[in-house]
């Protein structure tokens, strides 16, 4: 029997009696990261990095029954050793590693292969089993460094001082990327949408350095914000919150910007090409570092890169199912 299997619940170690990232209540549950589709509330209760504990109970509540851990830190539950190591997504951000004897596998969540100072660097964990995801498993996603995209945002914004300059991005993760990535450029202040203000200060606890902000309900319907950054989630566009800006300029920063007619089917005058999420190189560099002889692949382009694994790199690989579909996409 594998030594992780899927159930109703979700990914399950019967030999440590623990679910990881489960989509429905379970007894014992091991979060990768704090994003919707991972981390759902109602288990009774819950482990995960130290470092990813203030967005989680921002999230779940803050009686939430958590257990928190440092990267490499080992834990034994049921027959089994598990430890946390870094995966490079977001805040906290961890691949789950479960040992059984001689058998080893990686769960890896959500996972990038970029710089990003906004969180700790990712780490190749070998194992015998690997689970990966692909979101953006395709040969044409392909990353330019958070640097240079930075760069592109900065002299848009620069671009027409006339005008607010609004850049939609996803609230946990990407906000908080581009406001530290930022920092190369500028030190002026981003006015950010209440949303990202929370876990921005979150962020600011755990040490990241990022841009100054000031949430956007603190100041007057008359600011005119020309001249101004504002971030804002997704759910910001086409809002009644979009009221108080004036001919604003629109952008949207996501990997899915790598798709030529993305940015106008949502709508924004510009798109930048920004994940954190792995591209198609470093997913198969990733799965060849690991060593692993059997390869799950789950979260987006399955069939694709278990096939191209299958038949250009010689790794038995399989896609599998499971609903770690949702807000970590983008």
């Amino acid at each position: 029997m594998p030594l992780i299997t899927v159930r109703s619940e979700g990914l399950y170690c019967e030999a440590g009696n623990f679910f990881i990232d489960p989509w429905q209540p379970v007894e014992t549950a091991l979060i990768t990261h704090a994003h919707s589709d991972h981390a759902r509330s109602g288990s009774e209760r819950y482990v995960a990095t130290s470092i990813s504990k203030g967005i989680l109970k921002k999230r779940l509540g803050e009686n939430l029954a958590l257990q928190g851990v440092t990267y490499g830190e080992k834990l034994k539950l049921g027959n089994t050793w598990v430890s946390f190591h870094s995966a490079g997504h977001v805040l906290g951000s961890a691949q789950i590693r479960v040992e059984l004897g001689d058998e080893v596998w990686v769960v890896s969540g959500d996972y990038k292969r970029c710089a990003d100072p906004s969180c700790t660097p990712f780490e190749v964990v070998p194992c015998s089993t690997f689970i990966t995801e692909a979101t953006f498993g395709l040969p044409l996603y392909r990353w330019e460094s958070g640097t240079e995209t930075a760069r592109q945002i900065y002299e848009w914004w620069q671009g027409d001082p006339s005008r607010p300059s609004i850049l939609f991005c996803y609230a946990f993760g990407k906000a908080q990327r581009v406001l530290s990535e930022l920092t190369q450029f500028t030190d002026r202040p981003v006015y950010v949408h209440g949303a990202i203000q929370t876990l921005t200060e979150v962020y600011r606890q755990a040490g990241v350095r990022m841009l100054p902000t000031i949430p956007t309900s603190e100041m007057p319907r008359s600011h005119s914000y020309q001249g101004d950054l504002v971030l804002s989630p997704p759910s910001g566009h086409r809002s009644t919150w979009m009221k108080r800006f004036e001919r604003p300029q629109t952008a949207f920063a996501s990997g899915w910007m790598a798709v030529r007619g993305a940015r106008r089917r949502r709508g924004y005058e510009r798109g930048f090409v920004l994940s954190d999420h792995a591209d198609w190189p470093s997913l198969i560099q990733t799965v060849k570092q690991t060593g692993a002889k059997t390869v799950y692949v789950t979260h987006g382009q399955t069939e694709i890169l278990s096939r191209y694994l299958q038949e250009v790199c010689q790794i038995n690989a399989l896609p599998l199912e499971t609903l770690f579909e949702g807000e970590g996409d983008i």
